[in-house]
């Protein structure tokens, strides 16, 4: 901001005084909630793309045995349904983190992180599981056309899954040291979005890949 000019014979001097914006530092201006929101969501709409693409690749490859396994020779339904509790569950508890966020209780919100990532590790578990006893049976991606679109949508929800826990774990630490601050706060909105997000594409994978493949 100038001031008048003030002059001095043949020297004309200006003289600025800089007014700092008491919002500057409050964390809005590098990180707008809607502007982040925004960005996530345009985020998320591409990860469905993906895995739009990745079931209609199913859809197409998905009876293509190659003289091999059928999904009735090699799934457990059981197994699966088990393991899409556990998925379901964290969604659940990851609810409890949030209302606890909106209360400000942080030992509360990072509790329930904690329990909704071993939900989510026992998901995974489970996962690679099911992926070793396949490999045993000689059910490889190599095999067939069908076990190939399987391995790779399945191992892509699971990779999605994977990236979210070591996101939750980062973000246990940041509540540790900073408590519910505005960043951390949209950090837990957005990962509930993508962790949400991850269940419904699992119900898809569940109904569609398991059980249509089973019964269907």
């Amino acid at each position: 901001m100038a001031h008048p000019i003030q002059s001095t014979g043949d020297v004309t001097e200006r003289v600025y005084h800089v007014i700092e914006d008491p919002h500057a530092h409050d964390g809005h201006e590098h990180h707008p909630e809607t502007g982040t929101n925004l960005g996530f969501w345009m985020y998320l709409m591409s990860d469905c793309l993906i895995f739009a693409i990745l079931f209609a690749v199913h859809a197409v490859l998905g009876r293509n045995y190659a003289a091999g396994p059928s999904p009735a020779d090699l799934f457990d339904l059981k197994l699966i349904l088990v393991a899409t509790f556990m998925l379901l569950f964290s969604s659940i508890t990851y609810g409890f983190a949030m209302l606890n966020s909106y209360k400000n209780n942080v030992r509360g919100t990072i509790g329930w992180l904690l329990v909704t990532g071993l939900f989510g590790l026992a998901f995974l578990g489970i996962e690679i599981y099911e992926f070793h006893h396949l490999a045993h049976l000689g059910a490889t991606p190599q095999r067939s056309a069908f076990l190939s679109s399987f391995f790779t949508l399945v191992g892509t929800h699971g990779l999605h899954v994977t990236f979210g826990l070591i996101w939750l774990v980062t973000l246990v630490f940041q509540l540790k040291k900073h408590g519910l601050n505005a960043a951390n706060n949209r950090r837990l909105m957005c990962l509930s979005m993508f962790w949400h997000f991850l269940d419904v594409i699992w119900i898809g994978v569940f109904s569609y890949v398991y059980l249509m493949g089973v019964v269907g």
